[in-house]
């Protein structure tokens, strides 16, 4: 179990770090509210480009107008005026009135009768401003509409980038006293009527609406950092309609002027049963606002055309169904960000080749975004900015910890095999380093290969006749042309010892079917007689420059043999022990006045079957060598 579980994580260390990582740094970034611009925009795109939807029948503005100044020459309408409006709208009995114009103080002429008129309309709510804000103070409510409880706050939460994307339905102040917002009790008016009234949910303390469940928004809801949320909040979810899509001012509900009510412009039935709202829509009266869907002064919309989004969301998700925009938990949302961090994490170690890693991340990028956006049609507001964050980073990172780990290894296998393998080989180890390597280490295996020894014959003597320097030129020279020989052969030079060379033929790739291991015989043997051919014109250079001449002596086996690193954390060598190593140096070394000119070859029986009919050999004999108890078979083969 322990063995499995290391090799587990070997495997998979790199996703294992690279995830949790960059997921944790998302969010930790996400909680600074660095993001939350970038997520609010998201949202607002995702907005504008949801389908239209049909206008909401149940709300009529009616809209004081630059036109409506410029005739009755006055601003604010006077109460004999808006007295005179209220009992022309009350003639069409709507369900409920909204005056989203602060009355606080008298404005004569008319006052007198604008208070009866408040008086005889008990489906009339004015505004107050509760709270004061960055646009300025607070303001009272109408007087006589505040003793008759029929007032409401006109109070807006803005975003930080100035925007309106939460309604803010009802204000809890520290006395206890909670006020409602003007939409949320024309929305109760008009829901009264249908039998609908607010209910209270235990356990969760929210609060349902006919087919609804107004759902308390929190501090970090969607793509929100620590947001204010005192008082009732939820999440707006706008009604896309045509004219919004110009960015440019438009009427996404009936609209009549002030005008056109008092002088009888407008159908008998326009207002009944239906919500009214009356305000100012006049450009120099500075009332609008933004919201996800504008991003010009001019698209921005009125205050009193926000009061009717919301009313109309309101009546929307009781009534008829339509969603509320909902999020998920924050532990929810960071298990999203933690899977698209996996996801880039495998596509960075899946992919090999840095623009495939560019295209993938890029397509899946597309596919979350397509996905976060569908999500919107259905009223869930999901995270993007994070996810694509940790899906780029984790891709990102992965890629810098396998060119790390590719970087390590192949140090490593430089720092074991050095110059003695070669490119070749050198290649098949790269692709094959997840298998051979272990903590910059080629791993121990056992194998079939073919060992060949090699050895000068009278050395000795050379060495005591040639000055030091000389010397070691002269077999510098030697072992490079062996050395490039070998490697030329595709083998693995072990090790030189003294004028003797180890090389081994089928190694570190193990051979698993008998052709291959046949092969690495064949090619040991045919190094071999190379390696004859090229002494002889070394010697031929050596003698023009009077420099000694000499002979070799080889000797090859085929077998068992167990390859690996061997040594300290300082020094470490690849090299190759077993049976089959002790069975060609002792064949090398064997009876020295066996001759066969320049390069005498013996072979060990293995060897020979691997390669007969290929080369001309001879039976030398059932032998005992050296250290051994049993006797061999060796063959020698023929050079000249």
């Amino acid at each position: 179990m322990g063995n499995k579980l290391r090799r587990f994580f070997e495997h998979w260390r790199g996703i294992l770090i690279a995830v949790p990582t960059v997921a944790g740094l998302t969010i930790a970034v996400r909680l600074t509210g660095v993001l939350q611009l970038l997520e609010w925009a998201t949202l607002d795109q995702f907005f504008r480009w949801r389908p239209f939807e049909p206008t909401d029948s149940r709300i009529v503005i009616v809209a004081f107008t630059e036109q409506d100044i410029r005739k009755t020459k006055q601003w604010p309408i006077s109460d004999a005026v808006l007295s005179q409006l209220l009992e022309k709208i009350k003639k069409q009995q709507p369900r409920a009135i909204g005056l989203d114009l602060f009355r606080d103080l008298p404005v004569p002429p008319g006052h007198e009768q604008l208070i009866k008129t408040f008086e005889s309309t008990p489906n009339l709510i004015g505004v107050e401003k509760a709270v004061k804000d960055s646009y300025g103070e607070s303001v009272a409510p109408p007087p006589t509409l505040s003793k008759l409880g029929q007032v409401s706050t006109a109070n807006m939460v803005l975003d930080e980038d100035g925007k309106i994307r939460r309604a803010l339905l009802a204000i809890t102040f520290k006395n206890g006293e909670t006020k409602q917002c003007l939409a949320g009790m024309l929305a109760l008016i008009y829901l009264n009527a249908e039998g609908i009234t607010l209910r209270q949910i235990e356990p969760n303390n929210k609060n349902g609406l006919g087919k609804a469940v107004l759902a308390r928004m929190k501090p970090n809801d969607g793509g929100y950092v620590r947001a204010d949320t005192n008082g009732y909040q939820i999440l707006l979810n706008f009604r896309n309609h045509a004219c919004r899509r110009k960015l440019q001012a438009c009427q996404v509900y009936r609209t009549v002027s002030i005008a056109e009510v008092l002088e009888g412009r407008i159908p008998a039935d326009l207002m009944r049963d239906r919500i009214v709202l009356i305000g100012s829509m006049a450009e120099s009266v500075k009332d609008r606002f933004f919201t996800s869907y504008s991003n010009s002064l001019l698209a921005a919309p009125y205050s009193i055309e926000i009061h009717a989004d919301i009313i109309s969301q309101l009546l929307s998700a009781a009534l008829d169904g339509r969603p509320l925009l909902q999020v998920w938990s924050e532990p929810v949302e960071w298990l999203w960000i933690v899977l698209w961090s996996f996801v880039g994490a495998i596509l960075g170690s899946r992919l090999l080749h840095i623009r495939t890693k560019v295209v993938g991340i890029l397509l899946v990028g597309g596919t979350l975004t397509l996905g976060v956006y569908l999500a919107l049609l259905a009223s869930w507001w999901i995270p993007l900015i994070p996810p694509l964050l940790a899906l780029a980073g984790s891709g990102f990172a992965i890629t810098a910890y396998i060119a790390y780990s590719e970087r390590e290894d192949r140090q490593a296998v430089m720092h074991l095999l050095g110059q003695h393998i070669s490119p070749k080989i050198a290649q098949v180890i790269w692709h094959n380093r997840q298998r051979l390597l272990k903590d910059g280490q080629l791993k121990g295996q056992k194998l079939t290969a073919t060992v060949l020894f090699t050895d000068l014959k009278g050395f000795t003597t050379i060495t005591e006749e040639t000055e030091p320097e000389t010397l070691m030129v002269w077999l510098q020279e030697y072992m490079n042309v062996m050395a490039q020989c070998v490697l030329g052969h595709a083998g693995v030079v072990d090790k030189f010892i003294g004028d003797a060379v180890m090389a081994v033929f089928g190694i570190p790739i193990p051979r698993t079917l008998p052709e291959e291991i046949a092969k690495d015989a064949i090619t040991a043997v045919t190094c071999a007689l190379d390696m004859g051919a090229k002494l002889r014109s070394l010697n031929q250079q050596w003698q023009q420059k009077g420099l000694p001449t000499v002979a070799m002596r080889v000797g090859i086996a085929t077998g068992t043999v167990v390859t690996g690193s061997v040594g300290s954390r300082q020094r470490l060598n690849y090299t190759t022990i077993g049976d089959s190593v002790n069975i060609a140096a002792r064949l090398e070394s064997y009876d020295k006045s066996l001759d066969d000119g320049i390069c005498r070859i013996l072979i060990s029986e293995e060897t020979y079957h691997h390669i007969q009919g290929k080369f001309s050999t001879q039976f030398i004999g059932s032998v005992q060598l050296k250290g051994r108890m049993q006797s061999v078979k060796i063959y020698q083969v023929v050079s000249e």
